[in-house]
């Protein structure tokens, strides 16, 4: 959120590269023996003894646990369970292979090696392997090392000279990440612009162009090398902890990331509103303010889904308040009345809250009394200074804690407060002498914002199992998602670099599984006022996750408050969002499932494209949308790639475009470059004000016609936008849309599947079929000649299929 005062140790410790005396040591290191065990290869060496675990045929994980040691088996960041795969063993004079139907496992006796193959095609082998490295001390925090020097545990392992690297979290260096050496802790950057090294999500994640993924199971403080030094070697290296790695493969990108999902958990899918359009600022100072706000929204027929209440819901001051979490009651004298007047009118209110309790705030003896608070070494509340005041820190790893903080937001839901905004959450100040109930600063620090998502799912499941949360944060580790976490990129300049760093960041959040990542549209921090970066921003945002404006108030960031040609640009692309309903949503249900993300980089479509490994400049918003955001001020022009697999046509004028190739296009100011795949359904809605007013009993369907596409294909999920699992308890609806062309006959079918606790609708739908470039001959719906409307110039064919509640419906167009 707002402080520039973050100071912490890892966050300023630079390491010194392994020595030559640390390398030295591996060389010494030799095999012994290798034994099957409880579904485990067990390879005992000199210095200690790996264990290669299967977790499927696409996942193997290995630990190394050095002599003297003892396994750790808690991993905070894996729910899936090894299931038993049929392995086999190979011994050969000076190796042996451990595989799975996907995965080979070699270990090299001499020199001592462990590699691993998938399909026959090698993908990573450890260089060094286990390795100590050494902290420079003289460089390091006292305050976190105490000014003595110290090793560091790590893993090294060789690359390939041409491989790209993903991964490591939230950073914004440039798609391609190799050359980085990236630390591992938890950091807000305030205000930063199109580069940053540390935010609020570092992730122990590598992914290579090669397609396959190393996980480091391990949330400790440390450092992610991606060949910083050039030597080929990517490293990791931890304060502690266990010295544990998955390595994920698969066919292509979209299989690679479901496997990582599948090994740290599925996100659950948002309640539907999540998907509309947020009010939202720093901040609403009174209940006067908030209501005139929403009733702006609706005044100027611009749909609205929910409010969200920076910190002046529980004070009057920026600072010495945080800590109260409790509504102020003379800015806000009926809390409950105004929430529920807002769900009247389809708006959900959303409260942030922070893990800091200041001891100015109403709460603090109760949090010492209770126990709530992370201690010092001796076990008292640690109290320290950061820019709101004095504080201490909510301990959600002990049971006091947890209890504590979960009745509060139990509190508040029953108020009727929907929406969890948890922010600071890195934690942004946590002293390296606090100690928690589970271990020291420095060892949870990274997972910090990880339990509390998973504190407030886990409340949600017992005190309001039929609701799905929405949790919005800025900080959070491996596997979050399942929790249902809606990460954001921090608090963003209010510039055009700013800007241009997002899609970056959302591009690799969701390669790491939080597929949810977005920014606050039109920049958060300093009092800019820039129309132009403003409309852009919010023309981009209509395909990222969440549409969310959001910034210091001495800049509006509601297009209610804008002038008048930017509110109607603003009010045009959230219209658009609305439209686009259906398809956004089945995204998310294709996240839940698959873990897809919404937005994907260039390399799904094309992976062995070397051209498209560093491209974030243009992306696919979910299989079917090209979009080219528009990152520079003044731009009339944009380059746009069009991926060789599919022709693409414009989504605004109907301009086909063959892939394959770079084009010159020129830009309009009321929308981004945007473009469909060809044979691609887009099913669409008319808009509403709120998306409680959401139906599918009538949609509009976008087929995109193109002779060079025989078969096509496309989805449209539905439920009703709140219940939790509503897919598992068969309360939904899958639509299927499929396309066949044979000559001169196209035939588009629409095939509808319930759950066992779904009614399915009547439904009406509104079909155009683009590019149809002469008059059909007939037209048949359901087996019967029907009237329909060809557009010469727009070269789109209308046609309307009436009400019904059959399973499946038929057009046959003969062209």
């Amino acid at each position: 959120m707002k402080s520039n005062s973050i100071v912490t140790l890892a966050a300023a410790l630079p390491l010194l590269l392994a020595s030559q005396a640390g390398q030295a040591q591996n060389a010494s290191r030799h095999f012994d023996s290798a034994t099957r065990r409880d579904g485990s290869l067990e390879v005992h060496t000199s210095d200690g003894r790996y264990i290669i675990k299967p977790y499927s045929a696409r996942i193997v994980e290995t630990t190394f646990v050095p002599n003297g040691e003892q396994l750790d088996p808690a991993s905070h960041a894996v729910v899936l369970a090894p299931a038993a795969v049929k392995t086999t063993l190979a011994t050969k004079p000076n190796s042996i292979e451990y595989a799975t139907p996907g995965i080979v496992v070699t270990v090299t006796k001499s020199p001592f090696q462990i590699s691993y193959a998938y399909r026959g095609k090698r993908l990573v082998a450890e260089k060094l392997g286990y390795i100590k490295v050494k902290d420079d001390a003289a460089s390091g925090s006292k305050d976190i090392n105490k000014g003595e020097a110290r090793e560091l545990e790590g893993i090294e392992f060789a690359l390939e000279q041409d491989e790209a690297l993903y991964g490591a979290g939230e950073r914004a260096v440039g798609m391609n990440r190799r050359g980085h050496r990236f630390t591992l802790y938890n950091k807000a950057h305030y205000g930063y612009g199109d580069k940053s090294e540390q935010m609020g999500y570092a992730i122990p994640v590598a992914l290579s162009s090669k397609m396959y993924a190393i996980h480091f199971d391990n949330p400790q403080t440390g450092y992610l090398d991606f060949d910083s030094k050039r030597n080929g070697s990517l490293t990791y290296e931890t304060i502690g902890g266990r010295k544990t790695y998955q390595v994920i493969a698969g066919d292509s990108w979209e299989d690679v990331i479901g496997n990582y999902t599948s090994l740290t958990g599925k996100q659950p899918l948002p309640p539907r509103w999540a998907f509309g359009n947020f009010a939202m600022r720093f901040g609403y100072r009174n209940e006067a303010i908030a209501r005139d706000t929403v009733n702006k929204f609706i005044a100027e027929d611009i749909p609205l889904d929910a409010i969200v209440f920076d910190l002046f819901w529980f004070g009057k001051e920026v600072k010495g308040t945080m800590g109260n979490l409790e509504w102020d009651k003379d800015s806000y004298p009926n809390p409950t009345g105004m929430i529920a007047d807002f769900q009247k009118k389809g708006v959900q209110t959303v409260l942030i809250t922070e893990p800091f309790v200041l001891d100015t705030s109403s709460k603090w003896q109760e949090a010492v009394d209770k126990k709530v608070l992370g201690t010092d070494p001796d076990g008292k509340p640690l109290a320290y200074d950061f820019y709101f005041g004095h504080t201490g820190l909510i301990d959600i790893f002990g049971k006091p804690g947890k209890d504590w903080f979960w009745n509060i937001y139990k509190g508040l839901r029953q108020q009727g407060v929907t929406g969890v905004w948890g922010d600071l959450g890195e934690p942004e100040v946590h002293p390296t002498a606090m100690r928690h109930a589970t271990g020291s600063a420095d060892q949870v620090h990274n997972i910090y914002g990880h339990q509390w998502a998973r504190l407030v799912a886990e409340g949600y499941q017992q005190d309001f199992p039929t609701e799905r949360p929405f949790i919005l944060m800025r900080a959070g580790y491996s596997g979050t998602q399942r929790y249902g976490i809606i990460p954001w990129s921090g608090d963003v300049d209010r510039g055009w670099g700013g800007l241009q760093s997002q899609p970056e960041i959302s591009l690799q959040m969701g390669m790491q599984g939080l597929g949810y990542m977005h920014s606050d549209l039109g920049g958060f921090a300093n009092p800019v006022l820039d129309n132009e970066l403003y409309t852009r921003w919010l023309q981009y945002g209509v395909f990222q996750p969440i549409f969310r404006p959001h910034a210091q108030d001495d800049v509006p960031p509601e297009p209610v408050y804008r002038e008048d040609r930017t509110k109607a640009l603003a009010r045009e692309a959230i219209r658009l969002r609305y439209r686009l309903l259906p398809y956004n949503y089945t995204l998310g249900f294709d996240n839940n499932q698959q873990g897809l993300p919404l937005m994907r980089p260039m390399l799904y479509e094309e992976p062995g494209n070397a051209k498209v490994r560093a491209m974030s400049s243009t992306y696919l918003w979910g299989k079917d949308f090209l979009v080219t955001p528009v990152l520079k001020q003044g731009a009339t022009t944009a380059e746009v790639y069009f991926p060789a697999r599919s022709a693409w046509f414009d989504f605004y004028n109907g301009e086909k475009h063959a892939g394959g190739a770079t084009e010159t296009v020129k830009l309009s100011a009321d929308h981004v470059p945007v473009y469909v795949r060809a044979g691609a359904f887009i099913p669409m809605a008319k808009v509403v004000q709120t998306t409680r007013d959401y139906s599918t009993k009538h949609i509009d369907l976008h087929y995109y016609h193109d002779a060079s596409v025989s078969a096509g294909a496309g989805k449209l999920y539905d439920d009703d936008g709140t219940t939790a699992q509503a897919y598992e308890q068969g309360k939904y609806e899958l639509l299927n849309f499929t396309s066949k062309l044979q000559g001169r006959s196209l035939t588009l079918r629409v095939e509808s599947a319930v759950g066992m606790q779904y009614q399915r609708p009547e439904r009406s739908i509104a079909l155009q079929v683009h590019n149809i470039t002469a008059h059909p001959s007939l037209v048949r719906v359901d087996g019967k000649p029907v009237i329909f409307v060809w557009d010469e110039a727009a070269k789109v064919l209308n046609i309307t299929l009436p009400a019904s509640s059959q399973p499946g419906r038929s057009v046959a167009i003969t062209l």
